[in-house]
């Protein structure tokens, strides 16, 4: 009996040791590389959803992200100059009659099996005409800033109310934000 407890205080304890897996979104990697029509950005996230948006969205309710990109210019003696300022929405959903996950960005749609596929596809980036070929000077730096949020007021007018300060409706990144030096 009192090996019994010690083992189950010692599966507890290891239990309560390991990480958990937060929910939420973070930004694994993100890059802005140069391409022949222009720059292009790479993003990595790890997205996991909160259990309230996970039986929304099984319920039938699409969820709206927003990707969020900032490419500026510092100048010390002005204000940053604004070089870019993008914004790209994903639109999340399920359909209870095919029993499929659904991504759309813009006009394009993809369908997955299950809500890990959804969710991988999303979790990887690349985004055209972030800024035209000769937009960047060569030997300058430059300061990209990065996240992705679920955007609440997208969801539908009696979520939004719950959505109001919960953080099970509240998901997003920080800002993400690195330095870029276009190479002479």
């Amino acid at each position: 009996m009192k090996t019994n407890l010690l083992m189950l205080a010692a599966v507890a304890g290891v239990a309560l040791a390991a990480p958990a897996q937060a929910d939420g979104i973070e930004i694994r990697k993100a890059a802005l590389i140069s391409a022949e029509d222009g720059y292009v950005l790479e993003a990595e996230f790890d997205v996991t959803l909160t259990h309230t948006l996970e039986e929304a969205l099984n319920k039938g309710v699409p969820l709206y992200f927003t990707l969020e990109f900032e490419l500026t210019r510092p100048r010390w003696y002005w204000l940053n100059e604004k070089l870019s300022n993008t914004r790209h929405q994903y639109r999340l959903s399920y359909n209870a009659l095919t029993l499929q996950y659904r991504v759309g960005v813009r006009t394009l749609y993809q369908n997955f099996a299950s809500l890990p596929e959804a969710l991988d596809f999303m979790s990887r980036v690349r985004v055209r005409d972030i800024a035209e070929t000769g937009a960047l000077r060569r030997g300058s730096n430059y300061i990209a800033a990065l996240r992705l949020r679920l955007d609440s007021s997208q969801l539908p007018r009696s979520f939004q109310v719950s959505a109001v300060g919960s953080r099970d409706w509240n998901v997003s990144s920080d800002w993400y934000r690195w330095t870029v030096t276009i190479s002479p």
